[in-house]
């Protein structure tokens, strides 16, 4: 068993992945509204690149035996709620935010999708984090206030900053729902929020009017979606698993820096002194995010659960004849109730009241 206080690598690379992904995705959505797609439209297809892509990947993975949980009925009333939330209202908020906003700023917007996410973890789904975590969220939302200033009065609502912080709030809605199924498997859990997601979405779009787009586009939106949304969001679910819903979306704050970065290089915008400002803030919040400690004696209560594991401190149990060989590998399997003190996260194994 580690006994370090740092956070699970493993957790940590995969939500890094996953920022990395979503980041880079945003100023090449962008592009692709202005090859005339419209918002709703791009939105559903995005995520039907997903749904495909990731379906195809599963069934390559299937041929090859790889060792996953399948998702359970119990599990399809919070899946269903995250493809809402998550699936269908945030992507369509975030193409009519792209559409009026510089995609810069859309992208540092994005790290109140963290900031959301674990206020909702801590104060409707009981997840415990402390007060650095609140200073790191106070902080990031100190940058989204110094992105949106722009230090003379504007006439009228900014819609575009506000369909972008909607869009922020339904996935942070997402992320919580989607910690619960989290233990099923990453690719199923991502592929179905994809095809369905993208369904829905596409069919209204098409209900509403919009026209069938040119095959280079439709390419491109199947690729970003496969990358950008699909492969993240199975490192996402990934991420939950070590992490919990409130870590998980402070490393994924890191996705809307890469989104600047990239969208500078993409359409060559200015870099403003509140930009760099708001950056310096959101990157400090990022900092007291990481750096956050947890070890406490904690009490295990009996749990039957199925997820893929090794067998490690928390995995000591007995093993039926078919129950399958070698590790990880994955089967139903019981924990004894235990007691014991080491750092740890709000991983599968520690959601323990404080």
């Amino acid at each position: 068993m580690e006994t370090t206080a740092r956070p699970p690598m493993t957790g940590v690379a995969f939500s890094l992945i996953a920022a990395a992904l979503f980041g880079a995705s945003t100023p090449f959505a962008k592009l692709l509204l202005g090859e005339g797609v419209g918002p709703v439209l791009l939105a559903g297809l995005l995520y039907l690149g997903s749904g495909c892509g990731l379906s195809l990947w599963w069934l390559v993975r299937a041929r090859l035996g790889t060792s996953e949980a399948s998702l359970a009925r119990a599990d399809l009333p919070w899946l269903a709620g995250a493809v809402a939330s998550g699936g269908v209202a945030g992507p369509v908020l975030l193409m009519f935010g792209l559409a009026a906003t510089p995609a810069s700023t859309a992208s540092l917007l994005l790290n109140l999708e963290g900031v959301f996410t674990a206020l909702l973890a801590w104060f409707v789904f009981r997840e415990n984090f402390d007060r650095r975590i609140a200073l790191g969220m106070v902080v990031i939302a100190a940058g989204g206030v110094v992105l949106s200033w722009s230090g003379r009065p504007e006439t009228g609502v900014p819609w575009g900053p506000l369909a972008v912080i909607g869009a922020c709030l339904c996935w942070a809605l997402d992320n919580n729902l989607t910690r619960k199924v989290s233990s099923a498997d990453p690719v199923q859990i991502a592929a179905t929020k994809g095809a369905v997601a993208g369904a829905v979405t596409t069919g209204i779009a098409f209900a509403a009017g919009a026209k069938v787009p040119e095959v280079p586009v439709l390419l491109g939106a199947a690729a970003v979606g496969f990358i950008g949304y699909g492969i993240s969001l199975a490192c996402f679910v990934l991420a939950l698993r070590h992490l919990g819903t409130a870590r998980t979306g402070a490393y994924f704050s890191t996705a809307p820096f890469v989104g600047a970065a990239v969208s500078l290089l993409v359409f060559r915008e200015g870099v403003s002194w509140s930009l760099v400002a708001a950056g310096a803030l959101m990157g400090l919040g990022v900092y007291l995010h990481l750096t956050e400690r947890h070890d406490h004696e904690h009490d295990h209560e009996e749990l039957v659960h199925e997820h893929a594991h090794a067998h490690d401190e928390h995995h000591q149990h007995a093993h039926g004849p078919d129950d399958p060989p070698g590790e990880p590998h994955t089967h139903p399997h019981r924990h004894a109730p235990m007691r014991h003190s080491h750092p740890h996260y709000p991983d599968l194994h520690h959601r323990h009241e404080h």
